[in-house]
């Protein structure tokens, strides 16, 4: 079993980031940190937790500090990175965007870079999930991020040819 640190570390969280992200090829790097910046500005009163996991670094975003009460969320692989609604199966996805089966996450390979998150489609997802989320975001609450967990064992953040996929 990985062993996860609830107290990561004692840098700044933007230091963390930094940290995590190094461990990717530069161009997923890079695509992560604009789909990061862009969240950060659509959601400007979210919570933003940082999970650096076995399988992948996320960024979830939520109304509160309780990761059960998030709604979207940004899973960064070794290739790409992925948009989550983490109550997607209840979205009315009209352009079928959305991938996945399972009872409540969908989610979207941004294969076209952070520009994804400006599609119209995709767009309006997101303001869907936002509307439907069970605890709305605090416009008067300043957005923050918050170190969750950082597993101790994880797998290879870059691809077997040292690249993006």
């Amino acid at each position: 079993m990985a062993s996860i640190s609830p107290m990561p570390s004692r840098l700044p969280a933007a230091d963390q980031i930094r940290g995590f992200l190094a461990k990717y090829h530069p161009d997923v790097a890079k695509q992560a940190r604009a789909a990061r910046r862009k969240m950060r500005t659509r959601l400007p009163h979210a919570v933003e937790f940082v999970y650096d996991n076995y399988n992948a670094l996320v960024f979830g975003y939520g109304p509160n500090e309780r990761p059960s009460d998030a709604v979207l969320s940004l899973a960064v692989m070794p290739g790409w990175v992925t948009l989550c609604f983490l109550q997607g199966a209840r979205l009315t996805d009209a352009r079928k965007v959305l991938k996945g089966s399972g009872n409540q996450v969908r989610s979207v390979r941004l294969m076209g870079g952070p520009a994804d998150l400006d599609q119209p489609a995709i767009k309006a997802l997101v303001s869907q999930a936002l509307r439907r989320a069970a605890i709305p975001m605090d416009p008067g609450q300043l957005g923050y991020t918050l170190i969750r967990s950082v597993s101790a064992k994880q797998r290879p953040r870059r691809n077997a040819a040292g690249g993006a996929a």
